[in-house]
């Protein structure tokens, strides 16, 4: 099969010839028809994220296609996959390739209506949204949720999620154009962070989903509400900020965050079940849909890559596998 490998040490990637996977016990062997490009692919090459042992060094976190063959289902969720069973999957790595496993249950079917390069869009986000806004976060109908990072891929799904599920929604978004398009996409309030103070503008909020850390610590401590809880998925400017700790006192903040990636199976495995059960049935119907911003073949990862550093990207990148 062909896989995309980070090439060492000047962290270009290349398409490779490599043995297809065995499926282990409690996996399935998915035929990848998309698999979904993330920050994380960009950290990964650029050698700024340790891989845990045992982890796939292959670039590649969410894929969608047809199970190609299962492992032994005697374990957790095997036995309801078929091969062909057409799904959805995060993964710990491995996903830039034609073949790729996963445990089973991670797996999901494809929502009603929804081709391989929408599916697949879903997961690596829509795990993340779950475990952050809601596990995490403790979002709940009526209260309202402030993302940093409106236009990517978390961003538009957690926008889509939180307004169905009865939150109000505002974001930060870095030009009028990605602000106008979380307005579309049901944002209450979309917010320049160019030209505007977020802290200003949208304080006294419950959540905020940070992507950037740094310098906008402080100010997303004073954005919230008492009892309000503040996670990060991410220090994009900087993992170093300083905090006042009267306001976490007084207001009886938290902090709070994650890795989807390192995360147990197990959990895991709830998340899906939790996505199939509350949100996959709004997408089915309609009311959430996957946002792309663009697909590139396999063979152009490296460009895929690179609309992702410019930050011009409003919504998922894509890679088409087959």
């Amino acid at each position: 099969m062909r896989q995309v490998e980070i090439v060492q040490p000047s962290q270009d990637i290349r398409i490779v010839e490599a043995p297809i996977p065995v499926p282990g016990p409690g996996e399935v062997l998915i035929k990848v028809q998309a698999a979904g490009v993330n920050r994380a692919d960009l950290l990964q090459r650029a050698g700024r994220y340790a891989l845990r042992p045992g982890v796939s060094p292959i670039l590649g976190l969410e894929v969608a296609g047809t199970i190609e063959a299962l492992g032994d289902a005697l374990h957790p969720g095997v036995s309801r996959w078929n091969v062909g069973d057409r799904v959805c999957a995060l993964l710990t790595g491995g996903g830039y390739a034609d073949y790729a496993v996963t445990p089973a249950v991670q797996c999901l079917p494809f929502p009603g209506g929804l081709d391989a390069i929408l599916a697949g869009s879903l997961p690596e986000t829509f795990f993340t949204v779950w475990l952050d806004v809601f596990d995490l976060g403790g979002l709940k109908p009526g209260e309202t949720l402030l993302v940093h990072g409106g236009s990517s891929g978390i961003g538009t799904a957690a926008i889509q999620i939180a307004k169905a599920l009865g939150s109000r929604v505002f974001v930060t978004a870095g030009s009028e154009e990605k602000c106008e398009a979380c307005r579309k996409l049901g944002a209450d309030l979309a917010i320049d962070y160019r030209t505007s103070d977020f802290e200003r503008e949208a304080g006294n909020v419950n959540v905020i989903l940070d992507m950037v850390g740094g310098s906008y610590t402080i100010r997303n401590l004073r954005a919230l509400a008492p009892g309000g809880r503040l996670v990060y998925i991410n220090f994009m400017e900087s993992s170093k900020a300083e905090i006042d700790l009267s306001l976490i006192l007084g207001r009886q903040l938290t902090i709070t965050g994650s890795g989807l990636r390192f995360q147990t199976v197990e959990r895991k495995a709830k998340i899906a079940r939790d996505l199939e059960e509350q949100v996959w049935p709004l997408i089915s119907s309609g009311k959430i849909r996957p946002v792309l911003d663009s697909i590139y073949l396999l063979e152009s990862a490296a460009e895929a890559h690179r609309r992702m550093e410019s930050s011009r990207h409003i919504g998922k990148i894509m890679l088409q596998v087959s």
